[in-house]
């Protein structure tokens, strides 16, 4: 942008500032297109697990309506002209601030995350450690809407989704530190350019480092599915014990700021588990042409086929009840992350050294 700026006769600063804005509005609708792919995605795949075709009518008046391809667009019309109802009881500011509270750590939280080779909207030493860093504030935002709502069942609803967030942050961390480990690095695209290389035609990424690889990938992906809060982690909403937990008294597009916010997670878990586990945008066979497929495209697949698992987990598994959801993470989750690390400690002493 420097150079850029100096070739046109341009203020450097505004240049650079019109390119961060740029950079902004690119990350924000990726979450808000992520909203209604996501959302369509999820019913069509929830109704073949169950045995349904899901979403089929709504499209163009005329015919052209792939499996329903509008429906989420058009239940976003239909939240945008509902009533937004405040409790009595409420503490309207805070009630209101909530649902901001929830999403908008969520969109910062994408700046470094790589979406191909160098394809981030910011290049940062500590990726790793900012990403979790705001992704953790979103559980304040949780609390907020439990205790602003004046209701019993939201107050238990936000102090359960504190408890459980607060819980799986720990094994979802240290899942992660035998990739830096490996990888010498916090920064997601270096964690990402480790992986480059084939063993005998087997793709060197993580995932595939006998036993620490494997190991890790599943504690990270199970705390990913538990922090956004769907089943079998659904406590904080719970509907046949809490109605809706946290969000219960909300209603329009505040509601679907929470909902936009748990997409936007599953989005988030999925680019890390691509970068941390799968090799980033690499191809994984070496050969042409798939060697000659976009780093971006690959990227996005693995993605993809990353939230296939969300999806697939949530309507699949019963959900757990708060004590067993509480012993999993403090008594399984936990110890085997700190194993794994031992693990990957020896790895590096013996065979990687």
């Amino acid at each position: 942008m420097t150079a850029f700026a100096a070739a046109k006769g341009l203020p450097t600063l505004a240049v650079e500032a019109v390119w961060v804005a740029i950079k902004v509005l690119l990350v924000v609708h990726v979450v808000l297109i992520n909203g209604l792919w996501s959302i369509w995605w999820e019913r069509k795949v929830s109704a073949h697990i169950q045995t349904r075709v899901g979403p089929t009518y709504a499209g163009s008046p005329k015919g052209w309506n792939f499996h329903g391809w509008a429906q989420t667009a058009l239940d976003g019309v239909k939240l945008f002209l509902k009533e937004d109802v405040t409790p009595a009881a409420a503490d309207k500011w805070v009630h209101a601030l909530a649902p901001a509270m929830v999403v908008a750590p969520c969109i910062i939280a994408f700046a470094p995350v790589s979406f191909g080779d160098n394809l981030a909207a910011a290049n940062l030493d500590i990726g790793t450690l900012y990403v979790f860093a705001f992704a953790g504030i979103s559980v304040i935002g949780v609390v907020m809407a439990g205790w602003a709502s004046g209701n019993k069942y939201s107050l238990l609803g936000g102090l359960r989704g504190a408890a459980q967030i607060v819980s799986y942050e720990l094994p979802r961390g240290f899942s992660v530190v035998p990739v830096l480990m490996f990888a010498g690095s916090l920064d997601l695209q270096t964690i990402a350019d480790a992986q480059a290389g084939y063993w005998h035609g087997i793709p060197r990424w993580f995932i595939f480092y006998p036993v620490v690889g494997q190991l890790a990938f599943v504690i990270f992906l199970i705390a990913s599915v538990a922090e956004t809060n769907r089943t079998p982690f659904d406590i904080p909403e719970a509907e046949s014990e809490l109605v809706s937990g946290f969000h219960t008294e909300y209603s329009g597009m505040k509601w679907s700021i929470f909902f936009l916010a748990e997409y936007a997670y599953v989005l988030l878990g999925s680019f890390l588990l691509a970068t941390f586990f799968l090799g980033g945008g690499a191809s994984p066979i070496d050969a042409v042409p798939f060697t000659l497929i976009p780093s971006w495209m690959w990227m996005l697949g693995k993605a993809m086929l990353m939230m296939f698992v969300f999806l697939w987990i949530r309507w699949t598994l019963p959900r757990f009840r708060v004590d067993q959801l509480m012993d999993f993470t403090w008594k399984f989750l936990l110890p085997w992350s700190f194993a794994n690390i031992a693990i990957a400690g020896l790895y590096l002493a013996f065979w990687l050294k």
